[in-house]
């Protein structure tokens, strides 16, 4: 059985989201580096709990705690910028704000995956790849 997507980023986000309505508190998911990159970064700026990756045939499989079971999420919205249909670029001084910077934007530079106070401080642009608050 082969779960392929066209947009595994955009699958992350709506498990983690549909995952958040229904009261679960943990998503699993098919993994790849870039939907570990994206986790990561979400968990070390606190929109996540834990990030984890369990070893599984024919893929490993990525665990992501959304939050602990006493507490609410961080999460309000979490959604996908750039598509595959249209991928949306900007400039580093382009680079906007999310809630007037009490949200993340995520880019995918050339230097690797960074929020978008990152990219502005090492000056990079790139594609942004969702906005989170």
């Amino acid at each position: 059985m082969s779960m392929q997507t066209t947009d595994p980023i955009a699958d992350l986000l709506t498990r983690i989201r549909n995952a958040k309505m229904v009261g679960k508190t943990e998503v699993r998911v098919p993994s790849s580096k870039l939907k570990k990159v994206v986790a990561e970064q979400l968990a070390k700026n606190g929109y996540l709990t834990k990030v984890a990756i369990e070893n599984a045939k024919p893929r490993d499989i990525l665990v992501v705690t959304i939050n602990d079971p006493s507490e609410n999420s961080t999460i309000h919205e979490i959604t996908r910028v750039s598509k595959p249909g249209r991928r949306v670029y900007v400039a580093a001084a382009d680079i906007p704000k999310v809630k007037s910077g009490r949200g993340l934007v995520l880019v995918s530079t050339s230097k690797g995956v960074m929020t978008g106070q990152e990219a502005v401080k090492n000056k990079l642009g790139g594609e942004l790849l969702l906005k989170v608050y």
